[in-house]
């Protein structure tokens, strides 16, 4: 594997990033744009295939529907991102235009807890401008007719700027518009780093190459602690698996579904002409950096009767494709940990997303770039998403995790 690494150009860096996929890409893109930054920024990616990284694995998706105002604002302004892309990349007429399928989520509740926790978070959306209606078991059934709601007491939809988005290609042009504007990318592995009392004074490279920084910024995925533990630190971050199946029905349905979470803990939308389904294995615990291994029971055991439960019309179904990808999972809270750390100052985390980076990569890299340019948040403040809630074992409870 080391046959097919580079060296940096130089032995300096005003920044350096571990890590290039969507967060790696996303941070270094926005520091290019960024008033008053002029550094020289290194992304160095152990994998520049992408092939495992969780950005691959994306079901591409993003909502408003969090229970906390933070999390609500991140992916509103992830919706304003992806609707005027182009814009944001310079009006550059190379850039596609991006279409946000807004078939929205739709959260059913079968406990008279899970409904009133619906209709707490249906208001604080609402608050926060989001379009987010809490839904009868009669007006569910009346807008979607396919749905079997036995048991169902209701439900939370929201048809504005909620649905699928093409994740891949904001990735790829995060990373080319990143490199074009001057960012340095190199594939190699950060194996260590040296602390200097409350600095990251460098980076060593598989090969031996010693690399100076102003800052780092940990950009690791689901290898996030890895990372961190080269500086010593402690990141409550590991790779968790997630199955994800693309499925033909016998019998389409006449309009599109949406997102739906089931009280199942399965999850199911329109996908094209097919559909797609995933969820979590019934075990959730931590797995190997590298075990991408099916668990080919989980279709047959658990999604497909969920699935045809919900959806009468989905008994009859052909399997066309399934893959595995791993949440960067924080143990903590299932939110993002952002920003510098509290004793080493010039070491910053992108770490912890547990499903929901891609939809907030445009928000939280333009945060760190912030961070990184100015020493503090300009437009929206992730205060929230601060690692010292860490150390104090104080939770950023948010109840919409999938």
């Amino acid at each position: 594997m080391a046959a097919k690494y580079s060296d940096p150009k130089y032995d300096s860096y005003d920044v350096v990033i571990v890590g290039g996929a969507m967060y790696g890409s996303a941070v270094a893109w926005w520091l290019t744009r960024m008033p008053g930054f002029d550094g020289r920024v290194l992304v160095v990616e152990r994998d520049p295939s992408y092939e495992f990284a969780s950005t691959s694995h994306t079901n591409s998706c993003i909502r408003q529907q969090y229970s906390t105002e933070i999390n609500v604002r991140v992916s509103q302004f992830g919706a304003e991102f992806i609707r005027n892309f182009r814009d944001f990349m310079g009006g550059d007429e190379r850039v596609p235009t991006l279409t946000l399928q807004s078939f929205g989520y739709l959260y059913l509740s079968d406990t008279p807890e899970f409904s009133a926790a619906l209709q707490a978070a249906q208001k604080l959306q609402a608050e926060c401008g989001a379009a987010t209606r809490h839904l009868s078991p009669a007006e569910i059934a009346e807008a979607y007719p396919f749905y079997n709601l036995d048991g169902i007491l209701g439900g939370n939809h929201n048809l504005v700027n909620e649905g699928y988005f093409d994740g891949g290609t904001m990735f790829d042009w995060f990373k080319r518009m990143a490199r074009e504007n001057g960012v340095e990318y190199i594939a190699n592995e950060v194996v260590a780093m040296t602390r200097d009392g409350g600095r990251i004074t460098h980076a060593t490279l598989s090969n031996g190459t010693r690399v100076a920084l102003g800052q780092v910024v940990n950009a690791s995925g689901p290898r996030a602690s890895l990372t961190a533990d080269m500086a010593g630190l402690t990141l409550p971050v590991e790779p968790r698996k997630r199955f994800t199946y693309i499925f033909e029905a016998a019998q389409p349905l006449d309009r599109d579904l949406p997102l739906t979470i089931d009280p199942s803990g399965v999850h199911m939308r329109t996908d094209g002409r097919y559909y797609m389904a995933g969820c979590p294995p019934d075990v959730d615990g931590p797995v190997d950096y590298t075990d991408f291994v099916d668990h080919h029971e989980l279709w047959e055991d658990k999604v497909w009767p969920a699935l045809a439960n919900r959806v009468p019309a989905f008994e009859s179904i052909r399997l066309i494709n399934s893959w595995v990808g791993h949440y960067a999972y924080n143990t903590l809270d299932q939110n993002a940990i952002v920003g510098p750390h509290p004793e080493v100052g010039n070491f910053f985390f992108v770490n912890g997303f547990s499903g929901h980076g891609l939809q907030q990569s445009p928000a939280i890299g333009r945060g760190m770039a912030e961070l990184l340019t100015h020493g503090a948040y300009r437009t929206l403040d992730l205060s929230p998403f601060a690692y010292d809630r860490v150390p104090a074992n104080r939770p950023l409870v948010e109840t919409a995790v999938i």
